[in-house]
């Protein structure tokens, strides 16, 4: 059958690739791949996502209007858009043992922000860590949307130990009586004790809700103490240990489904993403199987590796280690700022990010410490070896004398290491 004049016409330009149609942007991307290619990345929360994953964030969803729920949308044409939705609640709820998945939040702040809504009272009380002992800008930074709806109270961690205390959370909740208790951490590197956090909200009269964005893999593979049972709310991101995209995720029990869903939709959202949403059915198909498990099994041993590492080379370990993903660097005792230390592994190949520690004298900007995690390191293919190597790589980097011709040297290492292991070689 012979084309139509229109088709005929506008194949061409639908066959264009990006390199074709704009070759400013395509060559950025390049760039971008080429620095991930070249680079060990040891940011906690980032990681290198699958091929189905990208196939999927890339897919025709990207088309479909879809705004509502599966069964009761505002556009017609969704009978797939559907499917897909309910594929990914029934596999995140099967991942995580939920009575209740909402899996349209664009991001892990905005998944906060639908359990506060659903929840709180404009100028109720949240209890939740303070954001320079590991917090989240969405756990009360005065300039952040909670922070400014709400009358937030802080816990923080022990000075000595640089472990929560949860005698002192709890005599602090007595004392506030919060609405809300939060839970989790973006740079805490310690199993969190959720029962005990649950304990804590009933004896007040409080919600717990557990944000979960940073371990959600690690709960996956059930490394770390599981927060879904005991909580009222659970939220995540899925790009973090879970390794899919870039996006949220609110789990929580089925008495609050219909106000959280109201919170997302229409309280907070308009269309959502229906090829993220298709990305995250795929992560979390691939976060069930055993090769999964055993990532997250590696990324915690490579973790404690290079912690172990760090230390010996007289790098001083908030909390003195990991039980996680991550560890964060107090690099006061070897003179050095966080900004610093974060320049300076950048110039040899190595990314990490700056990061106030408990107690930090420094502003947000500059740090005391690092942060640094192994979920992507790990997503490569670095075991217990490699991560020797990148420790002592870190402790030449970091050193007082080290000079521009120690600095190429170091570069060549990362290069030499990165070799073995190459990253998205389809691409």
């Amino acid at each position: 059958m012979a084309r139509s004049k229109v088709e005929a016409k506008t194949q061409p330009e639908f066959r264009s690739r990006l390199k074709e149609a704009d070759p400013e942007l395509a060559g950025l991307l390049k760039k971008e791949l080429a620095r991930q290619r070249g680079t060990i990345e040891l940011i906690a929360s980032e990681n290198f996502t699958s091929r189905a994953v990208l196939e999927a964030a890339a897919s025709v969803l990207t088309n479909k209007y879809a705004e509502g729920y599966p069964g009761a949308r505002y556009y017609g044409g969704c009978e797939f858009v559907d499917e897909v939705e309910t594929l990914a609640i029934d596999r995140c709820q099967q991942l995580f043992g939920a009575e209740h998945v909402n899996v349209q939040p664009h991001s892990g702040s905005t998944a906060n922000q639908a359990v506060y809504f659903a929840e709180l009272a404009m100028g109720d009380a949240i209890l939740a860590m303070k954001l320079d002992h590991g917090g989240h800008l969405t756990h009360g930074l005065k300039v952040n949307f909670s922070g400014r709806f709400y009358h937030v109270h802080s816990y923080g961690l022990d000075k000595e130990t640089g472990r929560l205390d949860y005698d002192d959370i709890e005599e602090i909740a007595r004392e506030r009586q919060p609405q809300l208790i939060v839970a989790g951490a973006s740079a805490y590197p310690r199993s969190i004790d959720f029962a005990r956090f649950a304990g804590i909200a009933r004896s007040v009269g409080a919600r717990l809700m557990v944000d979960m964005a940073h371990i959600a893999g690690l709960v996956a593979a059930g490394l770390h103490p599981d927060p879904v049972a005991v909580s009222d709310y659970v939220t995540t991101t899925t790009h973090k240990t879970l390794a899919g995209p870039r996006s949220g995720v609110i789990l929580c029990k089925q008495k609050f489904a219909r106000n959280v869903d109201k919170a997302v939709f229409p309280g907070l959202q308009g269309g959502p993403l229906m090829h993220i949403i298709a990305a995250k059915a795929a992560c979390f198909k691939l976060a069930g199987t055993e090769e999964f498990r055993q990532r997250q099994k590696q990324t915690v041993v490579n973790a404690a590796v290079l912690a172990g590492r760090l230390q010996e080379g007289g790098i001083q370990l908030v909390s003195g280690g990991t039980d996680n993903h991550l560890m964060l660097a107090d690099l006061t005792d070897i003179g050095i700022t966080g900004i610093e230390a974060e320049n300076r592994l950048e110039e040899v190949g190595i990314t990490v990010n700056k990061n106030s520690v408990p107690f930090d004298p420094l502003p947000p900007t500059v740090t005391s410490g690092v942060r640094i995690g192994t979920p992507a390191v790990t997503t490569r293919g670095f075991r217990e070896a490699e991560m020797e190597e990148v420790a002592a790589i870190i402790l030449a980097a970091l050193g007082q004398r080290v000079t521009t011709a120690e600095k190429k040297r170091l570069r060549r290492r990362v290069n030499e290491l990165l070799a073995a292991f190459p990253l998205y070689p389809h691409l």
